[in-house]
């Protein structure tokens, strides 16, 4: 290793869900990554995203489209910001990943993988790869 490279601190997932701000909503003065100017966009958070993913009946399965539209609806806005939208979903997933990865029992964790496909962009951001997403996927179904 380089003298100027650090070590790759590792990310404190719990730490960033309990320290992203509350739901707010914001019109855009500019487009916004597919969002037209003048629209009310919801911000959200990782406490919201986890309640709606853990809401999903086991065995069933919602698109990150179908989420960002939900939670737009129940705010009366336009939209869910797209970008806080990946970042928080993964956010929920490293916490449940982490979780798993000490034992806990998958029915006592947030489903991500009821949201998250194995082939969406998102799951290459992931500390896991898509075959564990089909993984647990297959061991829900039964």
């Amino acid at each position: 290793m380089a003298k100027s490279e650090k070590p790759k601190k590792s990310t404190d997932w719990r730490k960033r869900f309990g320290a992203a701000k509350d739901p707010h909503v914001v019109m855009l003065s500019s487009p916004f990554a597919g969002v037209p100017s003048g629209a009310m966009m919801l911000i959200s958070s990782p406490g919201d995203i986890a309640r709606y993913v853990a809401a999903i009946p086991s065995g069933e399965t919602r698109s990150i489209a179908r989420l960002r539209s939900d939670l737009a609806k129940r705010a009366k806005a336009d939209a869910m910001c797209p970008v806080t939208t990946a970042i928080y979903l993964r956010v929920v997933a490293e916490v449940a990943l982490d979780e798993l990865e000490a034992g806990k029992p998958m029915d006592e964790v947030v489903p991500f993988w009821r949201i998250i496909e194995p082939k969406d962009k998102l799951v290459a951001k992931l500390s896991c790869g898509p075959e564990r997403i089909e993984h647990l996927r297959a061991l829900e179904e039964g």
